[in-house]
């Protein structure tokens, strides 16, 4: 019986696992016209916070001040109209963006955003650009993706991290060849009821740049860019707050424009309202921003201290402490200026796992020098992959020799133990595990044959291994 792998488990939804500064979720163009003008919304939420099911219907609480929404149409069709300018001006042209702009079929359309989707989930744009185009070469269309192997599948998405998003944009694949007739669902309500893996916010990116349905999406982006337009400083993951920024997405997004709006707001929040040290005179809303309002008053009441504050508009609810103001404990940094907004979510040190791992070889194999790879579990952390043999440790296990030794038997048969050297260790970094493995190297003598593998395990020279469905961990 093989012993399990670490089993920690590995998955997209999940904002804990969300870095920092990345851009996330920047999307494609398309000027299709709005196939579903109620602009409904899904209920599942997807990227704010891991909030649980909600109506749809947010009702505004009487804590909540006008302060921080949108107090009138002009105020929605200057920001809409300021903001589409802008990205019609500066957008970045991305592979994604031309395959929607240039698909007139409907289904490849979608599909293509979808790709793109789910490879931005978590990823810089850089690194998504070459995956993406190396995915849409070798499956373009949903037909030729459901068609591959989980192996094949793996093997591609190799490096780019978070792995069961490419299995389950599979599974979704297959799906929707084999019950839906190959036509994607056309609306964000039936995009997320139908499709595994997909949450409110994918299915909202798909449904309006698409197929135009007028739907508001909130990604990492989105959330900084309405925090600090709204001067909104309570905690986003909260359900109070990431019900009202699913409320003025769907207020702002532009009927006629759906796709192209939305994508605009995560393309301004990746590119100009930045985490740190955003480039607020680029920002094509900076008159409608109260978080730049914040900072001008607090630097006039600064510069008039001795003249008394000046008379400046303050969030005033009508009863209680507001809940989209920060809380009294986070006074105003005046360092940080607009980036006070949003309040970053306390996160909790990644988890701490140590490994022993060994690079069994066999330098004299017939054809050439050959490495041992066995496959993890089809669930969990690196769900599928390949792997040097390794086994979980306690990071203050002294057996682990012993234990690695046995483990290696498990899969080659008898082995010289006086040969297994410590060559040393690589840390790796999850989204919420720090992994450390203490690394083995062992090398067989003689021409051991290549066939007397059991299933779950195999011989690769350097250069298979290399293009093998392996992690970046075991790469390094």
């Amino acid at each position: 019986m093989r012993k399990p792998r670490a089993a920690v488990g590995s998955g997209h939804r999940k904002q804990a696992a969300s870095q920092e500064g990345r851009e996330k979720h920047t999307l494609g163009s398309s000027q299709a016209k709005p196939s579903a003008p109620d602009g409904t919304i899904p209920e599942c939420p997807e990227v704010s916070a891991g909030l649980a099911r909600q109506p749809e219907e947010v009702v505004l609480q009487a804590s909540i001040s006008p302060y921080h929404l949108f107090r009138d149409t002009a105020e929605v069709t200057a920001f809409r109209g300021n903001l589409l300018s802008w990205y019609d001006r500066e957008k970045r042209d991305l592979p994604w963006r031309r395959q929607a702009e240039d698909e007139v079929d409907l289904d490849k359309r979608a599909y293509a955003v979808w790709v793109s989707e789910v490879m931005l989930q978590q990823t810089q744009v850089a690194t998504v650009i070459n995956y993406y185009t190396r995915w849409m070469q070798k499956w373009p269309t949903l037909q030729d993706l459901a068609s591959a192997s989980l192996e094949e599948v793996n093997q591609l998405w190799a490096g780019l991290g978070y792995y069961s998003r490419g299995r389950r944009l599979q599974e979704g694949a297959r799906k929707v060849v084999e019950e839906l007739g190959g036509h994607m669902p056309r609306t964000a309500e039936t995009l997320q009821q139908l499709l595994p893996g997909v949450g409110r916010y994918t299915a909202g990116a798909i449904a309006s740049i698409a197929f135009g349905q007028a739907t508001g999406v909130v990604d990492g982006n989105v959330v900084r860019v309405l925090c600090r337009v709204r001067a909104i400083g309570a905690d986003p993951s909260s359900t109070v707050v990431s019900q009202q920024l699913w409320s003025l997405a769907q207020q702002l997004v532009d009927p006629a424009r759906p796709g192209d709006f939305n994508q605009a707001a995560m393309e301004l929040g990746a590119t100009v309202c930045t985490p740190q040290r955003p480039h607020c005179s680029q920002c094509p809303v900076q008159n409608l921003c109260r978080a730049r309002q914040r900072v001008e008053q607090e630097q006039l009441s600064a510069s008039q201290s001795l003249l008394g504050s000046p008379d400046i508009e303050k969030c005033a609810p009508n009863t209680g402490q507001c809940q989209l103001c920060p809380p009294p404990t986070q006074p105003w940094d005046q360092t940080l200026g607009v980036a006070n907004f949003p309040r970053k979510a306390s996160r909790r040190p990644p988890r701490e796992v140590c490994s022993a791992t060994c690079v069994l070889e066999q330098p004299r194999a017939l054809g050439g020098a050959r490495i041992l790879l066995v496959q993890r579990p089809k669930s969990g952390l690196l769900a599928g992959l390949w792997e040097f043999p390794s086994v979980t440790l306690e990071p203050s296990e002294k057996h682990q020799y012993k234990a690695l030794m046995q483990e290696l038997q498990s899969w080659a048969g008898p082995l010289p133990a006086a040969g297994l050297q410590h060559l040393g260790e690589v840390v790796h970094i999850f989204s919420h595990i720090k992994l450390t493995y203490q690394v083995y190297s062992l090398a067989l003598e003689g021409q051991t044959p290549v066939t007397t593998t059991p299933p779950g395990a195999r011989w690769l020279t350097r250069e298979e291994f290399h293009t093998a469905a392996v992690s970046t961990a075991m790469k390094k």
